[in-house]
């Protein structure tokens, strides 16, 4: 409290613990125990307001309030509706103390009535049914008897007491208005009761105005909790949306982009049961299996910017389009021009006159020798050139060598002598192992900058600003040969090494590849055993991933049958 000091100005006066137990003697016995109730009635309602502000589970949140107003009400039932899109009030709740009855919320049972309308069939107002009087007018409603009360049908409520024998009494129906003042559903209770007698009573004044507190605080809780769930719906369904447009752009990456989540959150939940070992110590939290979650749809959010002539090069000729039928047709000039100096060469032995029959049949004989060996060496050569632009996991010097020998033909192009292949088109098809060169391939290992620039600017609530780091490490290693940042064993995040895992065994498996079919099981654990042991994955996580038989469960999800094969441990 504060008195008035000799200047007239206030200042702080305190009473100590003794002085204010005096005070109290003083206080007639009724009034201190409608103070003491008041005091009661305040720390209930900042203890409720506390479990409100921190539960997480929507349907514990919507018993608390429920159960809470039934405690302050002193109500032997309640029923908590909640508004649906289409203007309906939804059976949420229901408790009724004496008939032992407890649906929806945590019990686990469905509440087997309809929704109550707000309006009828020909669009009138249903202000006949008391919850939906109060969700369409916003007004609380005390009702003192049911069966005494004008302007309200409660001939359901009748028949329920005729079926069961019990007497529905006193009502109290509050609305629950949030910060908008919109109605977002509808509290309703049912017979209070007086705390010594047990009798049905009438809800007070004082009663009703708590439980309005109460309601007015739990609206305004449902809804920011409704509004962070909608903000982490809009927010996944923005990421989905990116690797969408990444699927639109290439179907040889929208599949990865989806894939890839899948096989991270295996071996993160795998690696969660785990009680001994070097994971002993770690365990991810639902929000750090969130945040792992969204890093894994956004982790080559970056190939949004990679050209499509590299993201979706199928052979190592494509550009625009496949250089090979530029190349067929210069085979098929040669072909022409072949045949043209063959039949040349048939007319000129014809028209020789110094030459008899027999040596005229000899050399026509060895001129069309010469042209099926020239046309076969053609349609070689050919092949060889639509199998060696088809790209794979390894092109011989051999291969290289006979790619350069064909490139010295010459070949006529509107009667003007050219190269078979241009330097471009050499450097392409020697190609060592894919279909890209290395200029394209630093292109395509680009994205993974752009992914963490692109991460980085985004303004992270708390539970979420390392995806930037997890989405961003999946492509280094463990031996610090990796990008783009040349991290090693110990730079690395957990959550980064399971994510690498996750990313090579998907691009193995791959079926929507270009350039490969998709390997089988064994060949990819194979590989990836050998990056184990050259250091490029972690070899603990690759042990969880074995063990836990990760590679078996999405290959049962996600695998064709015919790539599921039995894979020596």
């Amino acid at each position: 409290m504060s008195k008035k000091n000799g200047t007239g100005k206030q200042q702080s006066v305190l009473f100590s613990q003794e002085e204010i137990s005096k005070l109290l003697e003083s206080v007639p016995s009724n009034l201190r125990a409608y103070i003491d109730s008041l005091q009661n009635q305040i720390s209930n309602m900042s203890a409720i307001g506390l479990g409100l502000s921190k539960e997480k589970d929507m349907d514990k949140l919507l018993e608390m309030i429920l159960l809470e107003a039934k405690r302050i009400a002193n109500a032997d039932g309640g029923t908590l509706y909640m508004m649906t899109d289409d203007q309906r009030l939804k059976f949420t709740i229901m408790i009724t103390d004496s008939l032992n009855i407890h649906m929806g919320g945590t019990s686990g049972k469905e509440i087997p009535f309809y929704p109550v309308k707000l309006y009828m069939d020909d669009g009138q107002p249903n202000k006949t049914m008391i919850a939906a009087n109060a969700g369409l007018t916003g007004d609380t409603i005390n009702i003192p008897d049911a069966y005494t009360a004008k302007g309200f049908d409660f001939s359901g409520t009748k028949a329920f007491d005729e079926k069961t024998g019990y007497r529905s009494k006193s009502f109290l129906t509050v609305p629950l208005k949030n910060h908008e003042a919109e109605i977002i559903g509808v509290l309703q209770l049912l017979n209070a009761q007086d705390v010594k007698t047990k009798k049905v009573i009438s809800f007070s004044d004082s009663v009703q105005i708590s439980v309005e507190a109460l309601s007015s605080q739990a609206a305004v809780t449902i809804t920011n909790k409704n509004l962070i769930r909608d903000l982490e719906i809009l927010f996944e369904s923005f990421i989905k949306l990116i690797a969408s447009a990444i699927d639109a752009k290439s179907p040889y990456t929208g599949g990865h982009c989806a894939r890839v989540p899948e096989i991270t959150l295996m071996l993160a939940e795998s690696v969660n049961e785990i009680n001994d070992g070097p994971f002993a110590g770690v365990h991810f939290t639902d929000k750090e299996m969130y945040e792992l979650k969204i890093a894994a749809w956004l982790h080559d959010c970056g190939k949004v910017t990679t050209p499509e002539a590299v993201v979706d090069k199928g052979t190592k000729l494509e550009t625009i389009y496949d250089r090979i039928h530029t190349v067929a047709t210069r085979f098929e000039v040669l072909r022409r021009d072949e045949e043209i100096k063959y039949l040349k060469k048939q007319l000129k032995i014809q028209k020789n006159d110094s030459l008899i029959e027999n040596e005229k049949k000899e050399a026509l004989k060895k001129a069309r020798s010469l042209y099926l060996k020239r046309i076969k060496q053609q349609e070689d050569d050919k092949s060889f050139i639509e199998e060696a632009n088809v790209g794979g996991e390894f092109m011989s010097q051999e291969r290289k060598d006979r790619v350069n020998k064909i490139a010295s033909y010459r070949w006529k192009d509107n009667g003007s002598p050219k190269p078979f292949f241009s330097e471009d088109e050499v450097y392409n098809l020697c190609i060592s192992r894919g279909t890209l060169t290395p200029e394209e391939r630093k292109i395509i290992n680009d994205h993974i900058v752009v992914t963490i620039d692109m991460l980085e600017q985004l303004p992270y609530p708390k539970h979420l600003r390392n995806v930037p780091e997890f989405a961003g490490g999946h492509h280094e290693k463990l031996d610090g040969t990796g990008y783009p940042k040349g991290l090693n064993h110990s730079e690395m995040s957990v959550q980064a090494k399971i994510m690498a895992i996750a990313d090579i065994f998907e691009a193995l498996t791959a079926r929507d590849r270009p350039y490969k079919k998709g390997k089988t099981l064994s060949q990819a654990m194979r590989i990836l055993g050998f990056m184990k042991n050259d250091a490029h994955i972690d070899t603990e996580l690759f042990e969880v991933f074995v063990q836990e038989k990760i590679y078996l469960k999405y290959a049962e999800a996600f695998l064709n049958p015919e790539q599921i094969d039995e894979v020596e441990l």
